[in-house]
């Protein structure tokens, strides 16, 4: 049917969509929060900073083929002992999948969805960092596919001991 033109026809109540199929329905910052707590002291400060980021992600399911998978991106910049900022952006995508078997599915979540909101979240903590008097922080390319594989490890260990004998697809990174 692929090779049919319709010619602006609909096509035909039982033809069966063939293959697999990922879109991105929406991308949009679901939470958002900076804090310069030593500010303004904090402008004198001499000293190298400390950056620390922790990188979190959540699958929920909000239908049949649509979830929505949520990555969480916090950095903490500490000068001589003190907060410098600690910035945090929710970056969220709800994402239509479907015609996948389950580890095939369990993969997309878990990498080419935070894959695509990574860039957008990146920028976000960027401005924010920029916007409180910091000089900007160029946030690396991060290898999801190597946290998948991680994550897939893990689980497996956790298989083997039984703990999670009716695990489900999670897609966590």
């Amino acid at each position: 049917m692929s090779d049919e033109t319709l010619n602006g026809a609909a096509p035909a109540a039982d033809a069966q969509p063939q293959g697999a199929s990922f879109t991105v329905e929406k991308l949009y910052v679901k939470d958002l929060s900076f804090e310069a707590p030593n500010a303004p002291q904090v402008f004198n400060e001499q000293g190298q900073p400390d950056l620390q980021m922790k990188l979190n992600q959540k699958v929920q399911r909000l239908a049949d083929n649509a979830f929505e998978v949520s990555l969480g991106i916090t950095l903490t910049c500490t000068l001589n002992g003190k907060t410098a900022y600690l910035a945090e952006v929710e970056q969220a995508g709800v994402f239509g999948l479907s015609g996948m078997e389950d580890h095939i599915l369990d993969a997309m979540l878990g990498i080419q969805c935070p894959n695509i909101l990574y860039p957008y979240a990146s920028v976000v903590v960027g401005q924010l960092i920029s916007a409180g008097g910091f000089p900007p922080f160029p946030m690396q390319p991060i290898n999801f596919d190597a946290l998948y594989g991680e994550t897939l490890r893990q689980r497996a260990g956790q298989l083997d001991g039984g703990a999670l004998a009716n695990a489900e697809t999670a897609g966590n990174a």
